[in-house]
């Protein structure tokens, strides 16, 4: 069923074009299990073939993340937020922990959501606590194209100068994904000291 669901992906990337790109693209910045990896390498590659644009692959991925990101985002925002202020005290989540949760995305709620975007695992979910501290909406754009953006350009870049060699690939993809997370590690470690110098 794995390898069905893979080839369903690979086909939509292939037949679909940009229109698949960004519905594959918005599925995945959702909770559903649609690995990016297996939508912009071979986009990329189709890229490096002359079949696509490279500027149109990241334009349909940015916007289809986004528009995935923000249905979490709307979703946690209208039916979270109201849910947990009448019932979270029954999950042991009081007023007191959501104030603290929204003072804290308020402080650094940026950052969260541009490093979260590059993080596997994270950027499905980033979202939800964004929707659900009211993160004001023209940051939560901002950030969230930012962050998909630069890691859309990543796998693009993969399939475009490797994408024909899959066992290159196969070498350099656990490479670079680590390389994102000790870049993510020195932009938190930077912003944490760049936040106890400012004034209390």
């Amino acid at each position: 069923m794995l390898h069905e669901f893979i080839d369903w992906i690979l086909a939509t990337v292939h037949g679909w074009g940009y229109v698949g790109i960004f519905i594959l693209m918005a599925l995945e910045s959702t909770v559903l299990p649609v690995p990016s990896e297996l939508v912009l390498i071979p986009a990329g590659y189709l890229a490096y073939q002359g079949e696509m644009n490279l500027f149109l692959i990241l334009l349909a991925s940015t916007i289809g993340s986004l528009a995935g990101a923000g249905v979490n985002y709307g979703f946690a925002l209208w039916v979270g937020r109201p849910f947990l202020d009448r019932y979270g005290k029954y999950f042991f989540v009081r007023p007191a922990l959501l104030h603290k949760t929204d003072v804290f995305f308020e402080r650094h709620g940026a950052i969260s959501t541009f490093t979260g975007r590059l993080i596997p695992g994270i950027r499905h979910l980033i979202s939800l606590p964004a929707g659900l501290c009211r993160m004001r909406l023209s940051v939560f754009v901002f950030y969230t194209c930012l962050g998909a953006g630069i890691w859309s350009a990543i796998l693009i870049a993969l399939g475009y100068f490797i994408g024909g060699n899959e066992m290159l690939l196969k070498e350099n993809l656990h490479l670079m994904t680590l390389v994102v997370l000790v870049c993510v590690g020195l932009i938190l470690s930077g912003y944490y000291l760049w936040q106890r110098r400012q004034p209390a």
